[in-house]
């Protein structure tokens, strides 16, 4: 057993260096596990805590957590199992808030051959639905189907409270054909989506939640890891590369609203965000506009835990797609095929070709850029599209479903 201390005060000038900050650990051949805490004066502190191996990176659980362990068999959630290659790994240190006095830290590193199982136990897969209900089938081009799903969750590879498994049950409760797994800055859930998909029968689209403090961007598709320390364009490229797409995640947030210049748009928004209280609010649209009216739009719950966030498919986006597969959803929505309402039950307005398609909207108003243009008749109505986004408006002007 080897064991590596660091302690000492990490002040504001710190901080005006590099929001990161790196410890060595040396690893040396032979190695099983590995086990890091820190500890730190959490009076006006935040310190966020993460790891990456001479061969890159290796997890990440920002504040989450204060403590992991990374094995050749196992580790915890957030961080990427494996040998543990020797060499001089690094622990990797967020200094995302300090007190003018700084905050005093100690971290410790404990690496060991033995296989003793450092590990807790994982809690158990919960079981399918018993009966699950059919879903939503809404009017789609032919060899194509509209797909009910939600682009923003996380579980507790991050800070979300639900394992994998439990994610895709309660999405499926949630009738909803698929979810977006958006863990922040890492990709250690995507191993165990396709599992959990087909057990409960639903789709988890595989992603990341790249996560600065000065934005959050949503980065769909199995594309490897993003390094979250790199400017916001090489999060694009490093997307396109990969085959996935790149979303504004909730750009009027509050405190991590999107201040992040960029030389190139990417194609998604995130305009309806649970964040997005009332629904009488048109900022989310101004900023849209102003951002630029071409980036396609979608939503998001940022489904979190029980209490803390709104329910997964709340709001709903809606992806025209020719098939089941994450690449298939993906495709859908690169391709503009998309539409978002505030439930997966509720009115839908969608795009098809030249023409507009209302759902189950009797009596509500559309309403274009230009302002509200016509009362819905009937549960399935046909209309003149038109360019520029559309809404579908309750008789208080509140917007119930929204499409490009």
């Amino acid at each position: 057993m080897a064991l590596t201390r660091h302690r000492g005060r990490w002040t504001p000038e710190d901080r005006f260096d590099s929001a990161w900050q790196y410890l060595p650990v040396d690893v040396p051949p032979g190695a099983y596990a590995l086990r890091v805490e820190l500890e730190y004066d959490r009076r006006g502190a935040v310190l966020d805590l993460g790891c990456q191996g001479p061969a890159g990176f290796r997890g990440w659980s920002g504040g989450a957590r204060r403590s992991f362990v990374i094995t050749a068999d196992g580790a915890t959630p957030g961080y990427l199992p494996g040998e543990l290659e020797p060499g001089t790994w690094q622990v990797i240190i967020g200094v995302h808030q300090v007190p003018p006095d700084g905050a005093r830290y100690s971290v410790s590193a404990e690496v060991t051959t033995s296989r003793a199982n450092l590990l807790p136990g994982q809690e158990a897969d919960p079981p399918p639905l018993p009966d699950r209900s059919a879903r939503r089938a809404l009017p789609a081009t032919d060899g194509r189907r509209w797909l009910a799903g939600d682009l923003h969750t996380h579980t507790l590879h991050s800070d979300g409270a639900l394992t994998v498994g439990a994610l895709a049950r309660l999405v499926s409760e949630r009738g909803l054909d698929f979810a977006a797994v958006t863990d922040h800055n890492t990709v250690s859930h995507h191993a165990e989506l396709p599992a959990a998909s087909a057990r409960h029968g639903v789709t988890l689209v595989p992603g990341q939640e790249v996560t600065t403090e000065a934005g959050h961007a949503g980065v769909l598709g199995d594309v490897g890891w993003v390094d979250f320390r790199r400017p916001a364009d090489d999060w694009l490229a490093a997307a396109e590369r990969g085959g996935g797409l790149m979303s504004i995640n909730h750009p009027l947030g509050g405190s991590v609203s999107w201040t992040i210049p960029m030389t190139r748009r990417p194609p998604l928004a995130e305009i309806w965000h649970w964040s997005w209280l009332d629904l009488h609010w048109t900022s989310m649209l101004a900023w849209w506009l102003a951002w630029d009216p071409a980036v396609i739009p979608v939503g998001g719950s940022d489904w979190h835990r029980p209490g803390a966030d709104a329910l997964p498919g709340s709001p709903t986006t809606w992806v025209e797609s020719a098939g089941r597969d994450p690449q298939d959803i993906i495709d859908g929505l690169r391709a503009g095929r998309t539409a978002i309402s505030a439930s997966a039950q509720g009115p839908v307005l969608l795009r098809q070709d030249d023409s507009l398609v209302a759902v189950d909207a009797d009596g509500l108003t559309l309403a274009g850029p230009d302002g509200p243009r016509q009362r819905i008749t009937g549960n399935l109505a046909t209309l003149d599209g038109g360019p520029g986004y559309h809404r579908l408006l309750d008789p208080t002007g509140a917007t119930l479903a929204l499409t490009g």
